[in-house]
């Protein structure tokens, strides 16, 4: 049986075997390395540098879980970029051009050289420590550690490079969302407005072409030409309100989501903490995500109540919709989470999904943005 700490002990000479066997195998992976680039200029180096890029990932990612558990500090984001569309050539040409994918092949460098030898002096420190106990406990480990973190760690270079993926995959889901809006706006006006004012155009002729000689069916013909009238007007009103509801602009984020609530199906709670009007785009955008948020409550929850909260701190606007509902709620399920994703994203901002299942469902949208006023809006309310 360990003595006390032995446990301890125990898990650092593991940790060194497990070091010393992936630094065994980076180091086979740079020799490699170092045959591709040499054997580059026939080509033949192209598959085996591929290969190495493939293989250095998984290592890589390996050390970054598991370096918090031996020096405390916090988990190494993964650096690398996501994976284009295209063929091998358009792939490959992006794996070369990863910052971190480049940074990893200088990691299997120094991990194979200098992190084999601490990996080795690990094990038989670890051996020693666990027998005679006069050393303190994972000297070699703590400092792979330190030698590994700097190297692992998201660069600069590939900080901006993901934020540079990230903005361009937020213009284009910004742009699609826009395309998409504005084929729905002309599908309703050429459905809805349109054929209305086609009718009441027909009406109006019809009625002029009557009124001498028959009066009654010229006023019959009126009276259906002011109901087009009045149908057209209502649905170009609804179409204003989809694009930007008046209540929002008069009343602000928490006014519109409280009329809302006021018109659902359900109770629906409302409380908030944001003092000043946001930017109208930022207002806008959390808007419609509340509205699709508790659209897809009443829908396809199944609840009674719905919960939501609205706060501003720190420049960051949340949004949270929760229902008693049946929960099990996925984003791949087509119940309109992948849009709010998509309309968010434009303004950088984040959807959280907790949807247990028989344990309702919670959405909590986070928008990055500043209060443009002073002036104070309502600060709760239920309906």
């Amino acid at each position: 049986m360990l003595k006390a700490g032995g446990t301890l002990r125990a898990r650092l000479v593991g940790w060194s075997v497990a070091v010393t066997t992936l630094a065994a195998v980076s180091l086979a992976l740079a020799i490699l390395t170092v045959t591709g680039v040499a054997l580059i200029v026939v080509w033949v180096g192209l598959p085996m540098l591929l290969v190495v890029m493939s293989a250095a990932r998984p290592i890589a990612e390996f050390h970054r879980r598991q370096l918090p558990k031996i020096d405390g500090k916090p988990l190494i984001d993964s650096p690398y970029l996501a994976a284009p569309p295209g063929n091998l050539l358009v792939r490959s040409r992006a794996l070369f051009m990863d910052p971190g994918r480049r940074r990893d092949a200088l990691w299997l460098m120094v991990n194979g050289t200098v992190g084999l030898a601490l990996g080795i002096i690990g094990i038989v420190e670890g051996v020693l420590d666990l027998l005679f106990w006069f050393l303190p406990p994972g000297l070699a480990v703590r400092a792979h550690a330190a030698l590994s973190r700097p190297l692992l760690s998201v660069s600069e270079k590939s900080r901006l490079a993901l934020r540079v993926q990230q903005l361009t995959e937020s213009r284009a889901e910004t742009v699609d969302t826009q395309a998409a809006e504005l084929r729905r706006i002309e599908r309703d006006l050429h459905d809805g407005a349109q054929a209305r004012l086609v009718a009441l155009g027909m009406s109006l002729a019809m009625a002029e072409h009557e009124l001498a000689r028959d009066p009654e069916s010229a006023k019959a013909l009126l009276s259906e030409a002011r109901a087009a009238s009045s149908g057209a007007l209502a649905e170009l009103r609804d179409l204003v309100r989809g694009i930007h509801p008046p209540v929002l602009a008069d009343r602000g984020l928490v006014g519109a989501v409280q009329a809302l609530a006021l018109a659902a199906a359900l109770p629906v709670d409302v409380r908030a903490e944001i003092n000043g009007r946001l930017p109208a785009p930022v207002e806008s955008a959390a808007y419609f995500a509340v509205a699709e948020a508790l659209t897809n409550v009443i829908k396809h929850a199944g609840a009674r109540r719905a919960w939501i909260r609205l706060s501003f701190a720190g420049d960051v606007l949340t949004a949270r919709v929760r229902d008693d509902g049946i929960g099990g709620a996925r984003p791949e399920g087509g119940t309109g989470l992948r849009g709010i994703e998509r309309r968010l994203s434009a303004f950088d901002g984040s959807v959280h999904l907790h949807s247990p299942p028989g344990g309702g469902t919670e959405l909590a949208m986070v928008l990055p943005c500043a209060s443009s006023s002073p002036k104070i809006s309502p600060s709760s309310g239920t309906a």
